[in-house]
């Protein structure tokens, strides 16, 4: 089969590898759609030098396919049915994928494959705002509008905010804002901590915002979450950091008493029921997936991908593979 390596830093290539054979609990899936995220940035570019090379298939993790075979103690799936796929492992970036029975998620046949592949990182953002405080009534600040803060506005619609302020350096990321629930939108590129503090507090009644949401994976936007976020506030860090250790306004964060939160590993939730509550979401209609999603590649074309995703250009924000195409 075909599939992807990271054989250095920067550089994923096509590899030819063996299919993989069926073992106990596990099934052999034929992949059919991945998308993309900032995990897999930090994979390609930024992981620490001893991971290179990186395992074949690595990286891809958000997919969706077709089961070829399945261990038959598990009856609960036929041959044939499509699924979401659970790849914690990020090796899923190749023709075939073997895969834990446990990480299989049964799709609604008339829910489209690329709207439903949007559904382990909307699972993901469910996941992570479950450790919220209660925010009826409250103004939250989500700093980075790709797919995981757009997933993050209408989350926290759903939890009751009052005020969504999505914050971006790119206009174009927050044109898709209010389409998947924020109330207000900064275009903060340029814009220093200050100023961005005195349009926070226009838009809100004088104060800033009592949650902040950190979905952008960057230094300089963990750095502003602290500098924007007022005293006994929540700061929630999920963006997929781009390093293993920065410069950290620690005195700051002690001083304001701010409670730091992060919170990853979907994976563990119990029968999986945020990513499972992401497709109802999706299959239902009740989110638009499809207005998140900004390119398709073929697979042959997966290497291009990675690069526009890096760059965060022409207008990218949820990037699909097509295995089909």
């Amino acid at each position: 089969m075909k599939a992807v390596q990271i054989i250095a830093r920067g550089q994923p290539v096509f590899v030819d590898a063996p299919k993989p054979q069926l073992i106990a609990d596990h099934a052999i899936i034929k992949t059919l759609r991945l998308s993309l995220c900032g995990s897999d940035v930090r994979h390609i570019h930024y992981l620490p030098d001893d991971r290179y090379p990186s395992p074949i298939g690595e990286t891809g993790h958000e997919m969706v396919g077709l089961i070829e075979a399945i261990d038959p103690a598990h009856n609960g799936f036929q041959i044939g049915q499509r699924v979401l796929c659970l790849a914690p492992d990020h090796r899923a970036m190749c023709e075939y994928y073997l895969a834990p029975v446990d990480h299989l998620l049964p799709l609604d046949p008339a829910t489209p494959l690329e709207h439903a592949v949007q559904a382990q990182q909307f699972g993901t953002v469910l996941y992570a705002a479950q450790t919220l405080p209660d925010l009826r009534g409250k103004t939250v600040a989500v700093i980075g509008q790709g797919s995981a803060g757009l997933w993050f506005n209408f989350a926290l619609r759903q939890r009751g905010a009052a005020k969504i302020i999505a914050l971006d350096l790119k206009d174009y990321r927050l044109n898709y804002s209010r389409r998947f629930g924020a109330t207000h939108t900064i275009p903060n590129c340029g814009l220093s901590p200050d100023s961005i503090k005195y349009a926070l507090r226009a838009m809100n009644d004088g104060q800033l915002p009592d949650v902040i949401v950190e979905a952008a994976g960057e230094a300089a936007a963990i750095r502003l979450a602290v500098a924007i976020a007022p005293m006994d506030a929540f700061l929630l860090i999920f963006g997929v950091p781009r390093f293993d250790t920065m410069d950290f306004p620690i005195f700051e964060c002690f001083w304001k008493s701010l409670t730091v939160k992060s919170r990853v590993g979907a994976i563990k939730d119990p029968g999986h029921a945020c990513t499972r509550q992401a497709l109802d979401y999706i299959s239902s209609g009740a989110v638009d997936a499809a207005g998140m999603i900004t390119h398709t590649f073929k697979f042959e074309d997966v290497l291009a991908a990675y690069e526009l995703h890096h760059l965060q250009d022409e207008g990218a924000v949820k990037i699909v593979i097509d295995m089909e195409g």
